[in-house]
């Protein structure tokens, strides 16, 4: 009876040494997380910045794989066509309505700049003609300036008595002939959209 108490005595001092060798091994800390690409999306295109190419793209843009949202270009033409009187150089209130306009055109056209194009009629001295078509275009400058535009996005030209708007040598087609023309073309683009569960419609 001792023998056996003696051999149980044995076998549970053997199994508690063995659970306190266990116990003494040596701690492992859980490693740190290294994160290697940034997974945040701070333009909210659905594209994250390390692989965003157009950081800032505007909110609710349709954008390709690479963050770039899609445009769509469009353009207006705008035109200046005015009339002088014989041997003058004086615009004629009649048209300040047109050269409001191209202002206002070109306000909203910053990047469009303007060639004021001065012509003669085919009447009196070549010379002449050319510096009087010169004088045309830089009084329609003039008042093109007044109304605010920078002057270097303007430039004036005269052609004097070439490129005639009528051959004729009548009285009508010498009229057509003093002119001063422009032609102005804006461009525009503009982010194409896409409508989502998250969009909200402005109040």
């Amino acid at each position: 009876m001792m023998k056996i108490t003696y051999l149980l005595l044995l076998a549970l001092t053997m199994t508690l040494l063995a659970c306190s060798s266990q116990q003494e091994e040596e701690y492992i800390e859980t490693p740190e997380a290294s994160q290697i690409s940034d997974f945040q999306d701070d333009d909210n295109d659905g594209v994250v910045n390390a692989r965003d190419t157009c950081p800032d793209t505007p909110e609710s843009s349709l954008v390709d794989n690479e963050g770039c949202g899609e445009t769509v270009s469009s353009q207006e033409v705008r035109q200046l066509n005015i009339l002088f009187a014989n041997d003058s150089f004086e615009v004629n209130p009649i048209f300040s309505d047109q050269i409001t306009t191209m202002a206002e055109f070109l306000e909203t056209y910053q990047s469009a700049s303007i060639e004021i194009q001065g012509y003669a009629s085919k009447v009196g001295a070549s010379e002449y003609n050319l510096e009087l078509s010169k004088k045309r275009a830089h009084h329609v400058e003039d008042e093109l300036l007044s109304n605010g535009i920078d002057p270097s996005r303007v430039r004036v030209v005269g052609y004097g008595e070439e490129r005639l708007e009528s051959e004729g040598d009548d009285a009508t087609s010498h009229a057509l002939n003093r002119r001063v023309t422009a032609t102005v073309v804006g461009l525009s683009e503009q982010i194409v959209e896409e409508w989502t569960i998250f969009t909200t419609l402005k109040k």
